[in-house]
């Protein structure tokens, strides 16, 4: 018996060899061009490196992302759901240590002889403590503790995630209320322009210079102007309401700086793809998840293997052999089992199956995620370099359209020009200043995108 169980032993542990392997990444997993061809760069340095308060400069920025870092829900939830995970980690590793309980125990007994006649009352009672330990042998424990490493990290990378969501949420709202309140400004003084043109328009209608028709359609142009600022008014209102809402407070104004103010770098550096896998939070969850799901193959074949368990009891007892003695004696008892699952295999074996397509799920999760956030990467910077050169065009625009006013005005006072050309120059110039806004905002917006795709927003920073 004793050789059979040594000869079982040993061939599940020369079948057994792969389940200590760690976890290492796919080898096909292929990195290089995941920006895209157009962005491939040998450059290590990267926008994600730099710290928040060094990219997102204005003040009253860095005073929202401070408060929100501290008060937001998301954020704190997901700083409980570390703590969770920091438990089961501290748990598997406890499985390591026998388990050791007391369990003390007493019983009372009374007989009567054949004249029934009570013989008198016999206490017994066992005062003593139980031990367990499961040896680790093949490798179900240490998979186990690893599994629950790769999940506290992963719940450590979905913290990291909302946090970097968080800071670039928060700094998108900010610039969104920058961009409408550039727009507000340039509605606003539009309409003091038409409302000045309404004024000259019934003079000269008055002087018979113009006719009602001119006048009633440059009122109309004026109160359109007038409308759109109240729309815009209301859309600051409700951004203000939301971005208060993710500072955990009730809805007030925010303290804001100018569009034109906003600084950033001229070079918008991504650095090599590989280092996406390191920095960003969302692809380092996946591969989390991804090692978690080999680990848990890893464990599920171990329970297909033998399992051996100590077990002993160690204390004081009255009862031995059913002779009661007075002082107790020591109690010890100890003992060894071998555990080979020959019924329930076949369910194992599904287990292992189960596990394994587990793995597979994760496996394509993970590549899916890498391509993911490279697409983003690239998305940022196209759309960066687009409102750039959008930006560049809309200026020479805005120059044209500024000038083409003056002359129409001037013209309209001492040639034939009618108010129609005037009515259509000032209202271009309208549109083209509230898209130069919009330009502005759409690049300062790519930066935010690019610097939350690469990964930025680190807590250690």
């Amino acid at each position: 018996m004793k050789k059979t169980i040594i000869l079982v032993a040993l061939s599940a542990m020369l079948g057994s060899c792969g389940i200590y392997k760690k976890y290492e990444r796919p080898a096909d997993m292929a990195t290089d061009s995941i920006f895209g061809t157009q962005y491939q760069t040998a450059d290590t340095s990267s926008l994600a490196s730099l710290g928040w308060k060094e990219l997102f400069t204005d003040p009253h920025l860095q005073a929202l992302i401070d408060t929100a870092l501290v008060r937001n829900t998301d954020l704190r939830t997901a700083q409980l759901r570390v703590e969770q995970a920091l438990v089961g980690l501290r748990i598997a590793r406890l499985d390591y240590l026998p388990s050791l309980n007391l369990v003390p125990d007493g019983a009372v007994s009374s007989f009567d002889n054949y004249d029934h006649v009570k013989t008198g009352t016999n206490w017994t009672y066992n005062i003593a403590a139980a031990a367990s330990w499961e040896l680790e042998i093949f490798g179900k424990k240490t998979n186990a503790k690893r599994q629950a490493k790769a999940q506290a990290q992963m719940a450590k990378d979905y913290q990291q995630a909302v946090r970097t969501g968080l800071i670039a949420g928060v700094a998108t709202q900010y610039y969104t209320l920058l961009m409408l309140d550039e727009q507000q400004r340039i509605a606003q003084s539009t309409s003091e322009k038409f409302r000045e043109s309404v004024r000259v328009m019934r003079a000269m209608m008055a002087a018979g210079m113009a006719n009602e028709v001119a006048v009633s359609q440059l009122e109309g142009a004026w109160y359109q102007v007038e409308a759109a600022v109240q729309d815009i008014s209301r859309s600051i209102a409700e951004l203000e309401n939301s971005l208060s809402t993710t500072l955990c407070e009730a809805p007030h104004p925010i303290l804001r700086g100018r569009l034109a103010d906003a600084r950033f770098p001229e070079t918008l550096k991504t650095g090599i793809p590989i280092a996406l896998l390191s920095r960003r939070p969302d692809v380092r969850a996946a591969e989390n998840n991804l090692a978690a799901s080999y680990y848990a193959v890893n464990v599920a074949r171990a329970s297909l293997y033998p399992s051996l368990s100590l077990s002993g009891v160690a204390g004081w007892t009255n009862n031995l052999g059913g002779t009661v003695v007075e002082p107790a004696g020591l109690l010890l008892n100890a003992a060894g089992s071998l555990f080979q699952p020959i019924f329930n295999a076949t369910a194992l074996k599904g287990k292992v199956q189960i596990a394994k397509a587990e793995q597979q799920v994760a496996t394509l999760a993970f590549q899916q995620t890498v391509l993911n956030a490279g697409a983003e990467v690239n998305n940022a910077l196209t759309r960066y370099q687009t409102a750039a050169r959008k930006e560049s065009w809309r200026t020479r625009q805005v120059a044209s359209l500024t000038n083409a006013v003056a002359k129409t005005e001037k013209l309209m006072q001492h040639t034939s020009t009618t108010y129609l050309e005037v009515l259509t120059a000032q209202q271009s110039l309208l549109q083209a200043e509230t898209a130069q806004a919009q330009d502005t905002y759409e690049k300062i917006s790519a930066v935010v995108e690019l610097y939350r795709a690469l990964g930025g927003g680190q807590e250690d920073e």
